[in-house]
């Protein structure tokens, strides 16, 4: 019942399962899951028996990529003979790409180490070339032998090792080895804290409640999977429309509400917004058979009918974040199909709608990979959060693995904490059926955007929503790529207002106005309009300087109405007095 505190090991909607078939099968496929951190053995097998096969029939392109190892030691023979002499120029034979960090210190241009930078970059070339376009190899397959070819080279990157990195031997030298007593230290702390299964003592500076997910607030609804938070209004008068937040429950709501200084919910206030947040509960192992849907019904709907109670006769504007905002477009069809007009404008953030062009994370899903990952969770009733993180660091391995573990334990250094540092320590779960269901109807299946995604037993289309729109992206997606989330401008039949930001899926959402060097560009599209792709969409839209907090807010109060007094916080009913204050019980789980 609305109000009501719920036993956090009650499941959410409780399905009597047939028995499983094949236990057997599915628990040793769970045993080797263990030892291969969740990647099926078969699945990249098969893609590298795709690639070997079709290169041992292709023997023109072997003598190419014959010729091109040759031509290259025969230039780096050439570079290597020059490497002392005054007329040596570094990165005469390849240069770094720009994203590409590793290499880009003063003192990694000086021989030898500029040398041995080099003859990495050659080799991960030329393993590049090999390893693509070889002629009849899916591109599926292709993409998973470059990924894990990739992924072992960089492991041997020169910069990884103290005797090859000129920075370690200078950081060696000035501070007489004390870099590698720290790095020792550093890596013991890191192991104990893994041992203990807590989070990282930077956590101690930012803690919910006190200087994270700060915003006043109050809980105004819980049932088994969420809480919903009303925000204090921090103007004398408000805007008559409220605002819903639908965060991603692969995370904590709160990167909306960090510090003080960088909270959305606290901006949005500010503008004279009325807020609220579903804070989702962290499932456990009992939550095994919480399906996808369940994440609609007690999630968007529930909150939207409460919202519905507390401030009535008005429309919502809604707002959804990475799945999150996969559900909201889902829940948005659903009610624009079922004639619900209780939405005023649909907020898409680094959302997508369509899965054909995930990135890379799509190469963790194909039919043997989602069945390796369902007998995993099937065994622990979730995937866990050393599973989920892991998959999401090899997206970025040089940035989130092999640099941190060269700073921190050869140079023996630490990254000084961060609000968004400790956020994404503080994991989540994911239910076994809702994330079977979740990798199934719409990564692998894209039912969504084919128009065969049913809820309620009937199919769901985007093209309903008809309601304003406007759809973030950000430049330097790993987990949703712009490209993709810019599809939503064929799906619906609406205006849609899209906007690229600088940065990444987190930093790139997380902007605010007082924050330098943020920028994006922006243009809409009226739902008459004619659609244009995204690549001339980046030559026509104009760029700007700063925050898109700035410009969305602009674009809601163009949707709103005038300002009045602020809405009474919360349901007036006994038990509601039950219910906690922000940032309420579940964050917590």
């Amino acid at each position: 019942m609305p109000g009501q505190p719920a036993n956090p090991q009650e499941t959410a909607t409780p399905r009597d399962q047939q028995p499983e078939p094949y236990q057997a099968d599915r628990a040793l496929h769970a045993m080797l899951a263990r030892l291969t951190g969740g990647v099926s053995p078969v699945a990249l097998s098969l893609a590298y028996m795709d690639w070997v096969s079709h290169l041992m029939a292709a023997p023109q392109r072997r003598m190419e990529l014959l010729q091109d190892a040759m031509r290259g030691a025969r230039q780096f023979l050439d570079a290597a003979l020059r490497c002392f002499s005054p007329q040596y120029s570094p990165w005469s034979l390849i240069k770094p790409k720009p994203q590409d960090r590793r290499f880009a210190g003063p003192d990694w241009e000086r021989p030898p180490f500029n040398l041995l930078a080099q003859a990495f970059l050659l080799r991960e070339q030329w393993w590049h070339e090999a390893t693509t376009g070889v002629r009849g190899v899916t591109p599926r397959n292709e993409a998973i032998v470059e990924f894990s070819v990739r992924q072992v080279l960089d492991m041997l990157a020169p910069s990884n090792f103290a005797a090859t990195n000129p920075e370690v031997l200078d950081k060696t030298f000035r501070s007489r080895g004390e870099n590698f007593v720290s790095g020792w230290q550093n890596w013991l702390s890191d192991w104990m804290q893994l041992q203990s299964a807590g989070k990282p003592a930077s956590d101690k500076d930012f803690v919910v409640g006190k200087t994270v997910a700060v915003s006043r607030g109050k809980v105004v609804f819980r049932n088994d999977l969420i809480e919903l938070i009303q925000y204090y209004p921090t103007t004398g008068k408000v805007h008559p429309e409220p605002i819903l937040i639908v965060p991603a429950w692969i995370m904590k709501y709160y990167i909306l509400d960090l510090s003080p200084q960088n909270s959305l919910v606290k901006f949005l206030t500010g503008q004279g917004f009325t807020v609220f947040m579903i804070s989702w509960r962290n499932p456990g192992a009992a939550d095994r058979n919480i399906a996808f849907d369940d994440y609609r019904k007690l999630g968007v709907k529930a909150a939207v009918e409460t919202i519905g109670d507390i401030v009535p006769d008005v429309q919502i504007h809604a707002l959804g974040y990475c799945l999150g905002g996969t559900l909201l477009s889902i829940a948005a069809a659903t009610m624009a199909r079922n004639g619900d007009d209780r939405l005023r404008s649909v907020t898409l953030l680094a959302a997508q709608t369509d899965f054909t062009e995930a990135g890379e994370l799509t190469l963790f899903i194909n039919e043997s990979q989602v069945a390796f990952l369902e007998d995993m969770m099937w065994e622990r009733g979730v995937l866990d959060t050393a599973q989920m993180a892991g998959a999401f660091q090899l997206l970025r391995s040089n940035d989130l693995i092999w640099s941190k573990l060269t700073r921190d334990y050869l140079m023996g250094e630490r990254a000084p904490p961060s609000d968004l540092m400790a956020w994404n320590a503080d994991a989540t779960r994911l239910p076994y059926q809702m994330h079977s269901e979740y990798l199934r109807k719409l990564f692998l299946d894209n039912d969504l955007a084919e128009g065969r995604y049913l809820v309620e037993g009937r199919p769901v289309a985007l093209s309903d929503i008809h309601v304003p729109m406007f759809v973030v992206g950000t430049i330097r997606d790993h987990v949703a790529p712009w490209k993709s989330t810019y599809k939503i401008n064929y799906q619906v039949e609406a205006d849609v207002t899209y906007l690229l930001t600088s940065g990444g899926h987190n930093a790139g959402i997380v902007a605010p106005p007082d924050e330098p060097g943020h920028f994006y560009q922006v243009r809409t599209k009226a739902a008459d309009a004619a659609y244009i792709g995204p690549d001339e969409w980046l030559k026509v839209a104009p760029k700007v300087e700063g925050s898109w907090w700035l410009e969305w807010a602009r674009w809601l109060t163009a949707q709103s109405g005038e300002f009045r007094e602020p809405p009474r916080m919360g349901i007036e009913r006994g038990e509601a007095q039950i219910l906690p204050d922000a940032p309420g019980d579940y964050v917590r789980i």
